[in-house]
């Protein structure tokens, strides 16, 4: 239990720096402030198809007025090319937010990135600088950002995107095209499925194991009695215990493993994917798809490319509790000697370790729930109703199993 927990909050700490990022260029504020308007890309450099963001800044004791010329790229992008800068376009069929230009008050930042058209203009290999047009009384200025350089995809990017990504991203836009109304909603939901069905089998056993866990802790908590000062032998009888009843203590851990990969593919999926720069993505037969017909808004009250901060989070919490509850769930107590209460032993500690586990856990999920893109939310709950359900065919079968053998020792008895 110490280790499961222990996995789950390494696991929990390495979604919330995928997702919320690791931190910004040092050298950022020390660019912004060059001139009037500070102009910087956020990196130096960036691999093939990697998310081009750029800040700006008002150093000014005035308004500045920045041309916005949407649905063409916010600003000017310049790529060098046979001794030259050449400007580049992109107009891609999007729905434009606002036409109005950027405004940006005396001291403000204002950071802007290319969703819409990143792969456009950043898909080939090379140096680029961005321009940003200040709109005066007189005439306009154009100020340009720091270089930086786009370079190929490394081999892990590439298998990343050949081997998950992309055959996620595919199957969620093909599910898309034939549900009802475009719904990504139901898309998800059905994702999800489809997922927790071709991972049933290693995660049954996860479950399976986890279980078997429980029921040996009697027999590893006399064990670690009669050994108290002999780590050595405890862990030998230990391990001797788990090859005897076939137990794999870090199978417990893989449903947990399984899923992780999943999520980071589908949160990037969710929250860049979903427009039209990221045709090229899509296998020849989905080619055809306009992805401006996907419907983001699941039945009509949760937004699935924005965050939900209160709702769905306490639901997927709720859901994540009762599923540990049912995984901690164990035969009745039995009655604890009053002469050892004041000594805990491995068992109380176990026990201990799991309550913290069963209220920290959720607290947890909630949290990084609120923090994603609703849309990973929605698969998370959906994930976590199927492994309740798969949880409650493992109790049962499981209870089944003991009680046939409680049955043969009696039995046995009587002979």
């Amino acid at each position: 239990m110490k280790r499961q927990f222990l996995l789950f909050g390494l696991f929990f700490i390495a979604l919330m720096l995928i997702f919320r990022g690791c931190g910004s260029d040092t050298n950022l504020e020390a660019t912004l402030a060059g001139n009037d308007l500070g102009i910087a890309v956020l990196d130096t450099e960036y691999n093939m198809d990697d998310l081009v963001s750029v800040t700006l800044k008002n150093n000014t004791d005035q308004d500045l007025r920045i041309e916005n010329d949407c649905p063409r790229e916010p600003l000017n992008v310049y790529r060098y090319k046979n001794g030259e800068w050449i400007q580049l376009e992109a107009k891609p069929e999007i729905t434009c937010e606002s036409k109005d230009d950027f405004a940006l008050q005396p001291g403000q930042e204002m950071t802007l990135d290319y969703t819409s058209w990143n792969h456009a203009l950043f898909h080939q290999i090379g140096r680029y600088k961005i321009g940003a047009t200040v709109i005066g009384d007189e005439e306009n200025k154009e100020y340009h950002s720091n270089e930086f350089t786009v370079t190929g995809k490394s081999w892990l990017g590439y298998v990343w995107g050949t081997f998950l990504y992309q055959p996620i991203y595919n199957s969620l836009i093909y599910l898309v095209s034939i549900v009802p109304g475009n719904s990504l909603g139901i898309a998800i939901i059905l994702l999800t499925i489809i997922l927790r069905s071709i991972l049933f089998i290693p995660s049954q056993r996860g479950l399976e194991s986890q279980r078997k866990l429980q029921e040996l802790q009697p027999r590893i908590k006399k064990i670690q009695e009669k050994y108290k000062n002999n780590q050595e032998k405890i862990a030998q009888e230990t391990f001797a215990l788990y090859k005897e009843h076939k137990v794999n203590p870090f199978g417990s851990c893989l449903p947990l493993l399984l899923q992780l990969p999943i999520l980071i593919a589908l949160f990037y999926v969710i929250r860049t994917g979903l427009n039209p720069d990221n045709v090229y993505l899509l296998y020849e037969p989905l080619k055809g798809f306009d992805l401006t017909l996907i419907n983001s808004n699941f039945l009509g009250i949760l937004e699935l490319q924005q965050r939900n901060i209160f709702v769905l989070p306490l639901i997927v919490a709720g859901l994540q509790f009762f599923q540990l509850k049912l995984s901690l769930a164990s035969k009745k107590k039995k009655k604890v000697n009053t002469k050892k209460k004041d000594k805990k032993g491995a068992g109380e500690e176990m026990q201990m370790a799991g309550q913290m586990m069963t209220y920290i856990m959720p607290a947890m999920i909630a949290l990084f729930t609120a923090s994603v893109p609703s849309g990973v939310g929605l698969y998370w709950g959906t994930s976590t109703i199927f492994g309740i359900a798969q949880q409650l065919c493992v109790n049962k079968r499981v209870a089944k199993k003991s009680n046939k053998n409680k049955a043969e020792v009696r039995v046995i008895e009587k002979k």
